[in-house]
């Protein structure tokens, strides 16, 4: 496989795993094409006109030849310095790919938030109320994104010349269909049936080991689970603390997240709402676990977090 071939199945496993579906896929991608077209040519010239391909902002290849052959992987959650100097070091690495976005893919982050009021509409939020709420969170994050050192790995790579690539909401979508899928199965009736599905994943159960698997945040694994929803997998980073009400009133019971602030548990608990967090590095492993494993033929040498599982 060529860099770009494995850039481009990132692209493909996104969409096919994407909440929103192909076709509202399809129909933001056309939106955003026509937006373009009628741009005046001092605006087109900073556009980033990857976007007209690539639904996914923080998924991009951020250096190197996509023409190379790729035979063996660096993969780590988080891809800075040291993990280059390693891939340098070694001399048989042909792409080191990082789950959280580096380059221009970081500043792409706040883009596929959007991504989040669908996944509240589809469990039941009125499309406007949470288009309304996530509206002012993504601004928030593009603000605290705005003065970070973007392309500091990114110059790393270009000078020890390493090939790189982060992987991001494609992966995230791949871990909350799979995630979703085993509760599905195991239809859970108390918040502890909900925590025994989840260590029934190796990754969890590693994690666990290590002190940082799933964990109650509000709530009593006692209580009922009711309806779960995964609205704290994908879609960038955490969505609006005010969301958590409008959950409740909609049916939610459990919330499965990755991570949470104070802020956003705080809410949760006022909406009486269960909230689980199985785990931020593990989640991450998961789903760049299974994007690795469409990779045939191609070695993998995990670091940085990445829980190395191949199914």
């Amino acid at each position: 496989m060529t860099i770009k071939d494995i850039y481009n199945l990132a692209i493909k496993k996104g969409i096919e795993n994407d909440f929103r579906g192909e076709e509202e896929i399809s129909y933001m991608m056309e939106r955003r094409k026509r937006a373009y077209k009628k741009m005046p040519k001092n605006k087109k010239e900073y556009f980033d006109e990857e976007k007209l391909s690539n639904p996914f902002s923080d998924t991009r290849v951020l250096y190197g030849d996509t023409d190379k052959e790729v035979k063996k992987i660096l993969a780590g959650i988080d891809i800075d310095g040291d993990e280059l100097l390693y891939a340098k070091q070694r001399g048989d690495i042909d792409l080191v790919i990082s789950h959280h976005p580096r380059g221009v893919g970081l500043p792409g982050i706040d883009d596929v938030m959007e991504l989040q009021i669908d996944m509240l509409h589809q469990y039941g939020v009125p499309v406007n109320v949470a288009e309304k709420l996530l509206k002012k969170r993504i601004e928030e994050v593009s603000r605290s994104i705005a003065p970070g050192n973007h392309n500091r790995a990114v110059d790393m790579a270009r000078l020890l010349d390493i090939p790189f690539m982060c992987i991001h909401t494609p992966a995230d979508n791949m871990v909350a269909r799979f995630v979703e899928k085993k509760i599905e199965e195991k239809n859970p009736f108390l918040v502890e049936d909900v925590m025994n599905a989840l260590l029934e994943i190796e990754e969890y159960q590693s994690a666990k080991k290590m002190g940082a698997g799933p964990r109650m945040f509000v709530g009593s694994e006692n209580n009922r689970a009711g309806n779960v929803v995964l609205t704290e997998i994908t879609g960038g980073t955490e969505g609006s603390p005010q969301i958590y009400e409008k959950l409740s009133q909609a049916g939610a019971g459990t919330i499965i997240g990755m991570h949470m602030s104070d802020k956003h548990r705080e809410e949760a608990e006022k909406a009486h709402i269960n909230v689980v967090i199985a785990g931020h590095m593990s989640s991450d492993s998961i789903g760049i676990n299974l994007f690795l494993d469409e990779l045939k033929g191609v070695e993998t040498i995990p670091c940085s977090g990445l829980i190395r599982v191949s199914r």
